[in-house]
């Protein structure tokens, strides 16, 4: 969690909210981060956590206190980081049930063994009312948007109920998760890039995109370096050109530059995992990571084979392991980028299932 201290300095025109993801999205926040987040001073309602627009929150939580009024309940919810008050509107079910002058008295003219439309709606009421009455101690979930009424921050809840969770199997998924987004993306500052696309598209991935096309159209499992030099040859053509009022300059060939672009681009695609090299010699014999069926193969045989052991048979194989007995087995320059790629292609086609996070077993 990071603080959200310079967030009113660096505040987005509303303009460009809706570019932010988040924006749009019910955010699982901490209590504490949703307590301390600066409100906009464009639009009353809407927040900033680390720059990024916030206005719906998801919390879950256990209540410490409880308000009743006839058309709302008021919750106070504790996360473990602060507690927050959540305004829990009632609906019309709860409020038919708490007026005994609209409850029906006819369930006695119903036939036996036929549909009893007012039994069926009394069950309902008793269904909902037991996901919406919490008592204190009792885990509640609730979605909404923030609100500041009295200079207290609250959640006027759009979605809540009770969470039955006798196991805390809800609470340890809930707190396996929220670090996760947190990392991947509250705690990253927002970036927008606004730049036209000419200057996105560098030669480097002008390049790596015709690379890739051409593995896609040949379904080639292994090339050489001088099988796609020549397409990106006019990359190098396209270069600017000095006008006649300027001096040249001494620089690079065109073979010189093309050798350099083709370099570039093989060493960007064996780190995204597209293409590896499985022996390392005077031959640059590259091998194309989804047309392999050697590899796949090995890492099919690789589970299979390990996941028999007592230590793997519950959880199945970590790609940690799987990447050793890979590097061990088959070849020394296979990496993990790489690996993924084929882990993800063999679970698409069943031949593996992922029994949780970065684990792996065959059916």
């Amino acid at each position: 969690m990071q603080a959200a201290a310079g967030d009113a300095a660096e505040e987005l025109p509303s303009i460009m909210w809706g570019l932010d993801p988040m924006f749009s999205a019910f955010c699982r926040l901490y209590v504490r981060d949703i307590l301390d987040m600066t409100e906009s001073i464009q639009v009353p309602g809407i927040y900033f956590y680390n720059s990024h627009p916030i206005y719906k929150v998801d919390v879950l939580g256990t209540v410490v206190y409880r308000r009743e009024r006839d058309d709302f309940f008021c919750y106070g919810v504790d996360d473990g980081t602060g507690v927050i008050n959540c305004l829990c509107w009632k609906s019309g079910l709860l409020k038919e049930e708490e007026d005994p002058g609209k409850s029906g008295g006819r369930s006695s003219d119903a036939v036996p063994g036929a549909f009893n439309p007012v039994a069926e709606l009394k069950k309902l009421r008793q269904a909902q009312q037991n996901r919406c009455c919490l008592e204190i101690g009792e885990l509640l979930r609730v979605r909404g948007p923030v609100k500041t009424s009295r200079q207290q921050r609250e959640i006027m809840a759009s979605t809540f109920y009770k969470v039955n969770d006798p196991v805390m199997t809800a609470q340890i998924t809930w707190m396996m998760e929220v670090p996760q987004l947190y990392r991947q993306f509250y705690d990253k500052p927002l970036q927008l890039q606004i730049t036209t696309q000419a200057s996105t598209i560098t030669p480097l991935n002008k390049a790596k995109n015709i690379i890739e096309d051409f593995f896609k159209q040949q379904s080639l499992s292994r090339f050489r370096p001088y099988n796609v030099q020549d397409l990106l040859q006019p990359l190098i053509s396209c270069q600017p050109q000095t006008s006649a009022d300027q001096e040249p300059v001494a620089g690079p060939s065109g073979y010189q530059q093309l050798r350099q672009l083709l370099k570039e681009t093989l060493d960007i695609l064996q780190k995204e995992g597209v293409i590896y090299r499985k022996v390392k010699s005077q031959d640059e014999l590259y091998h194309v990571t989804a047309q392999d069926k050697d590899l796949f193969i090995a890492v099919k045989d690789i589970i299979r084979e390990d996941s028999r052991r007592e230590k793997y048979a519950e959880k199945g194989c970590h790609i940690l392991h799987i990447l050793s007995a890979v590097r061990q087995r088959y070849s020394l320059n296979v990496n993990k980028a790489a690996l993924e790629l084929v882990l993800k292609t063999l679970e698409c086609n069943s031949d593996i299932v992922s029994t949780s996070e970065n684990h792996y077993t065959v059916f």
